[in-house]
């Protein structure tokens, strides 16, 4: 297995550039200076071609919903892509002492570079900054370490832009309705990412002075939960004109109580982009219009960002010599206008 050399991995983790001061002075006083072409274009960027070989090792939670079971496929799929990609591949867990394990394990492993999704990003905090001390570089996929010391890179998704864009959907599609209403159905109350998607949401809606959220109900991402939670939410409110639905796992239980109830009077948004959803959005035969993107596909992306890592290399269309150091995802509204484009990306 290939391994970087010591200075170049500081150099990798701290995002140096390696450039001689003399490579610095001719640049500063040749006259042929401004006939050259920029430094930037000349760097070094991750393509399609084979490069050094990268061994990548990739630890996740466990994939006990539709959307980390996403995760893991979008990972394996895109280090097939690519020859010099070996990619190690942990089984994962929910629990903090064993993920922990595992990454550890691959820290011992010498893998190259780290692809961590981590159960709980406050709790694994030290296993990143233990890897990065190792001389290992930390792509931090999703939920974020406490420190950003623990890792080279960190790609995730934008719960606040998944709530802000589900309502100015909501918003520009009741803009000429007086007094409209609108309920919530949240995830778990206790995650960040739940309380961002809610202040997204409340935030787009003060746009929309004719908007008011009458109702909010915390599910738990699971069918059942959605199921129950909606027909609460049913019961209380005889009649309002849309649903946001922050998660399409338990959006499948919210269709099927309110198809149980006969209700057909709003619209509804939901969101992550499961196939179903995208399915039902496509054949319009149901009150759900549209879904905001929490895309899977981070994945494959911190694949080819550790893949490019390994390979000393910067990212294709950026200037820079080395790949950034964050990376926020944008979460996109899926109508039946656009589905077709999405689609492929629909996890199940």
């Amino acid at each position: 297995m290939a391994r970087t050399p010591a200075t170049s991995r500081r150099a990798l983790l701290f995002g140096t550039a390696a450039v001689s001061a003399g490579a610095l002075l001719t640049a500063c006083t040749s006259n042929e200076a401004k006939d050259q072409e920029p430094a930037a274009d000349n760097a070094p960027v991750a393509d399609d071609k084979p490069g050094k070989p990268v061994t990548i090792g990739f630890a996740g939670p466990q994939a006990d919903h539709g959307w980390l079971n996403a995760i893991n496929d979008n990972a394996k799929s895109r280090a097939k892509k690519y020859s010099d990609v070996t990619l190690e591949i942990t089984e994962g867990s929910n629990d903090t002492a064993a993920q922990i394990g595992q990454i550890q394990t691959l820290i011992n492993k010498k893998v190259d570079v780290l692809v961590i999704l981590p159960a709980d990003g406050k709790a694994l905090t030290q296993v990143g900054l233990q890897a990065m001390r190792a001389g290992i570089p930390v792509i931090n996929l999703d939920r974020v370490f406490a420190s950003p010391q623990a890792y080279r890179c960190w790609i995730g998704g934008d719960n606040y832009g998944m709530g802000l864009n589900a309502g100015h959907y909501i918003g520009e599609q009741l803009k000429g309705k007086k007094n409209a209403k609108v309920v919530e159905l949240a995830g778990l109350d206790n995650l960040e990412l739940t309380q961002q998607r809610t202040k997204g949401f409340d935030d787009a809606l003060k746009n929309y002075p004719n908007i008011r959220k009458v109702a909010r109900q915390a599910a738990d991402f699971t069918v059942e939960s959605g199921q129950a939670k909606m027909a609460q939410l049913l019961q209380a409110q005889s009649n309002f004109d849309a649903l946001w639905n922050h998660d399409d796992d338990q959006g499948v239980g919210a269709l099927r109580a309110i198809d149980q109830a006969g209700r057909d009077d709003f619209l509804m948004v939901g969101g992550a982009g499961a196939k179903s959803a995208m399915d039902a959005i496509k054949a319009g035969n149901s009150v759900l219009k549209a879904t905001v993107l929490y895309p899977p596909t981070m994945a494959a992306s911190a694949i080819d960002l550790a893949r490019a890592l390994g390979q000393s290399k910067g990212v294709g269309g950026l200037a820079e010599f080395e790949i950034p150091s964050s990376l926020t995802l944008y979460s996109a509204v899926v109508t039946k206008d656009n589905v077709d484009q999405y689609l492929p990306t629909g996890f199940i």
